[in-house]
């Protein structure tokens, strides 16, 4: 029998815990890692923008995020960089992006509770956000997002200021997701893996919902019924899990990514 890293001897299995600092600062590092490789083999490395972090589990006011100028495609867990309250690089040598300092503090900040968040331009995503709208529960995989996702209705140009990344953090509020008006995606989770996976779906669902209304008009699925598979189907747990897939499909193929 094939193991993997959702289903061992069979059963399900859940979130890690961790007896050490250690061991959870490398863990949330590695699935970083993994995450920007995914992030780049779906096509969301779109020239210089976009950026994950992981809140340090030891250092809550700092952030380990991908440096700046090094394609997605390549990330390490050692081209990783840990970022202080005050957007110094405190460990690690690459260049931090000023918009992921700018909109990734803010968000850990204003939500404790996250551990991660993730940002890219990606196509069907930043198409949709200059429509201004939230996505529609038109299919069961959109449908996660149900009453879980904001948007954020004031575009000011390129995020270079903590205080327009405090206004996000402020849009985004307790959910986990936004759509950032003509900019792109935003999702976090209480997990590297989670925020990675919501991601992953939200931007599916901007394209499904694009292809959908480009030939007609999408019946949406009916409130009550789309409230139960968000909160079925869309919550942390399921989100961490669902990434599990693509973690094993990475790393077995692309192992280097933990070096």
């Amino acid at each position: 029998m094939v193991q993997t890293s959702i289903v061992r001897n069979g059963t399900l299995v859940k979130p890690p815990t961790f007896t050490s600092t250690e061991a959870e600062r490398r863990h949330r590092k590695e699935r970083l890692a993994a995450a920007l490789r995914i992030f780049a083999r779906l096509g969301f490395a779109q020239g210089l923008g976009g950026h994950i972090t992981a809140r340090d589990p030891e250092l809550t006011d700092h952030f380990w995020v991908n440096p700046f100028g090094i394609h997605f495609s390549r990330v390490r867990v050692s081209d990783l960089i840990l970022v202080n309250a005050q957007g110094e690089v405190v460990q690690g040598d690459g260049a931090l992006n000023q918009a992921a300092y700018a909109i990734h503090s803010q968000i850990h900040e204003a939500r404790p509770d996250v551990v991660a968040a993730a940002h890219a331009h990606s196509f069907y995503g930043k198409t949709w956000s200059a429509l201004g709208r939230l996505i529609d529960p038109i299919t069961q995989d959109s449908a996660v997002f149900y009453q879980d996702h904001a948007l954020f209705d004031d575009y000011k140009g390129i995020v270079l200021d903590t205080s327009e990344g405090k206004r996000i953090a402020e849009g985004l509020g307790n959910k986990k997701a936004a759509i950032l008006r003509n900019h792109g995606l935003l999702t976090v989770g209480h997990s590297v893996d989670e925020a990675a996976w919501w991601f992953i779906r939200l931007e599916d669902a901007t394209k499904s919902q694009l292809l959908a209304e480009s030939v007609g008009k999408p019946i949406p699925i009916e409130h009550d019924l789309a409230l139960s598979i968000q909160q079925r189907n869309g919550t942390h747990e399921a989100g961490w899990r669902a990434f599990q897939y693509l973690w094993d499909e990475i790393t077995r193929e692309q192992p280097d990514l933990l070096d």
